[in-house]
């Protein structure tokens, strides 16, 4: 199953070093996402589950404020066995219950790391992102502005030179 794991620029050079995305939360086509966006293909879908990634991204910039402003997802193919839907806590949540090696990811999706208006947006919706997650419309507007920017998309390969 194709999952994407949110990650911040600091996290992914432990990724690097220790070769294994660490377990927790990630994002994927879950019965619920498949539900609610059931006039949807499978590639609208997974472009859906990469934005919940992209989006937990935020949270986590938001516990290391140290990080530099750049959503970081790591995009593995992993088997069911090693995950658990949780629909229960967001749409397309899953739980990952043991690291992913780094040889099961198959692309890194990020921020473009030129783009200063990019990283202002993400800097501001980091800042607003708990505030939207408990409903406020103007933080949620601020957050929708940091999704306006798409996450490039780069070869495993192309780790090393990213961080």
């Amino acid at each position: 199953m194709r999952v994407y794991l949110p990650s911040t620029l600091t996290a992914a050079r432990t990724v690097l070093r220790d070769r294994a995305v660490p377990a927790g939360t990630a994002f994927a086509v879950t019965p619920a996402l498949r539900e609610w966006y059931s006039q949807s293909d499978t590639e609208e879908m997974e472009f859906v589950a990469l934005q919940g990634a992209a989006r937990a991204c935020l949270r986590l910039l938001d516990a290391d404020p140290q990080a530099p402003p750049r959503r970081f997802v790591f995009a593995a193919d992993v088997d069911e066995r090693i995950l658990r839907v949780r629909d229960d806590l967001e749409r397309g949540a899953v739980e990952i219950l043991e690291p992913v090696p780094l040889g099961l990811v198959r692309a890194v999706h990020t921020d473009d790391p030129a783009d200063t208006e990019a990283q202002d947006a993400v800097r501001a919706a980091v800042e607003a992102v708990l505030e939207s997650d408990l409903g406020s419309e103007d933080a949620a507007f601020v957050v929708d502005g940091a999704e306006g920017f798409e996450l490039l998309w780069f070869a495993t390969q192309e780790l090393p030179d990213l961080l």
